[in-house]
């Protein structure tokens, strides 16, 4: 459920047209109908949020039977109604600072709830991890269906066209719907295997990922050494993973991972 926030004046800054009493009331009707496992997102670092806002919106999970959570920062990206008022929102958004005080509090408050953060933006209580999230992560295979839904199967990622009467025209005639495919070549697909493992805080079995691609490359190896060297990962003979240092700069991380 995408609840991003139990406090109304947030939400509505948002463009949310629910209250917070729709997601208490979504919750109940789902165990109502005897779904037990329940996940909501999460949002930090939105415009005129306070420290004391989102300890609130925090400790209202306590009385929520929810056994996962996703938590994401607001991030205001290029052809979307708050990129048109960026100018406006920029000046009362959170500040670095209070952002990573903002996300140190949730990991404090959540762990103490039983919910363990295993993933970059993801809580869960023990064995309540989300297998469809992980599946993105650890480069299974997965079929995206729907107007503008990625695919990826046999290393090759794929994505349908967003418009939804090409998409059914394009159905009608018996044509893949698809307006972008790409297939990464060796040895970006592995760099990028890797960054995006990472996210995982189990971290990622070296010996059984060379199994499968035959061999790190060279400077993939020098990077993952650079990066120990850091702080950002810990590198073992059995796994890599990120550090606690590494879980606050994972994009720092992803980048210079990737090719």
């Amino acid at each position: 459920l995408g609840a991003q926030s139990f406090d109304n004046t947030l939400l509505n800054i948002l463009g949310r047209t629910h209250k917070n009493r729709a997601i208490f009331e979504a919750i109940d009707l789902a165990l109502a109908a005897g779904i037990k496992n329940i996940s909501i997102d999460l949002m930090y670092e939105i415009p005129h949020q306070s420290l004391s806002r989102f300890k609130n919106t925090l400790l209202t999970l306590k009385n929520l039977p929810i056994s996962h959570l996703s938590l994401y920062n607001l991030q205001i990206e290029e052809n979307t109604p708050f990129f048109r008022k960026k100018k406006v929102l920029t000046p009362h958004l959170p500040t670095e600072e209070e952002g990573l005080q903002m996300l140190n509090m949730a990991c404090t408050i959540l762990e103490e709830m039983g919910l363990k953060r295993y993933e970059i933006s993801a809580f869960a209580k023990k064995g309540k991890e989300s297998r469809h999230n992980l599946g993105y992560w650890t480069g299974r295979p997965f079929l995206g269906l729907g107007p503008s839904a990625f695919s990826f199967y046999e290393g090759k990622r794929f994505r349908n066209v967003a418009n939804l009467t090409a998409y059914k025209k394009a159905l009608k005639v018996g044509k893949a719907p698809i307006d972008f495919d790409e297939k990464l070549p060796y040895p970006n697909n592995v760099h990028e295997q890797i960054a995006i493992g990472l996210r995982v805080f189990d971290g990622i079995c070296l010996k059984t990922f060379e199994k499968e691609v035959a061999s790190l490359p060279k400077l993939l190896k020098e990077t993952l050494q650079a990066l120990e060297t850091e702080g950002l990962i810990h590198n073992t003979s059995q796994k890599i993973s990120l550090s606690e240092k590494g879980r606050l700069f994972y994009d720092t991380v992803a980048e210079s991972i990737v090719l």
